[in-house]
């Protein structure tokens, strides 16, 4: 599965059976969960919750907050946004991750490159069916 398409997973099936997907994407039946739709996909079934409505990304991630044990800044950071999903934030998950939103900018400057991906992950998120508050995109 990809960066992405983690991401997704982590967000848009938190507390549902496919939460609990295996690593290669697939829930315990072995059926293929929605989010290995490639990471540029923008359809709402990507992200569309139970009944087709869309998913409140800052709720789900507020909720996962309450249960971190950590304080993580995951409105500005990607490291922390990574974290708080429980996903590896290392620096080169972080660059493949990049690659897969289609960064053209320097992958060595991380800064600028942290910036840039955690404003195309909320972006991503919302193309995909996710309600981002737009004080996330921005």
């Amino acid at each position: 599965m990809s960066v992405f398409g983690s991401i997704l997973n982590k967000i848009f099936h938190h507390g549902t059976p496919a939460a609990g997907a295996a690593p290669g994407g697939t829930a315990a039946g072995g059926t293929k969960t929605a989010s290995n739709q490639p990471a540029g996909t923008s359809g709402a079934t990507a992200g569309a919750g139970a009944g087709g409505q869309n998913v409140d990304v800052e709720a789900v991630l507020k909720g996962m907050e309450a249960n971190a044990g950590q304080k993580l800044d995951w409105r500005n950071s990607i490291v922390d946004l990574m974290k708080l999903l429980n996903l590896d934030s290392s620096l080169s998950n972080r660059k493949e991750l990049a690659k897969e939103l289609h960064y053209t900018g320097n992958m060595e400057d991380s800064a600028g490159m942290n910036i840039w991906l955690h404003k195309q992950v909320m972006q991503k998120l919302a193309e995909n069916g996710g309600k981002v508050p737009d004080s996330l995109k921005a």
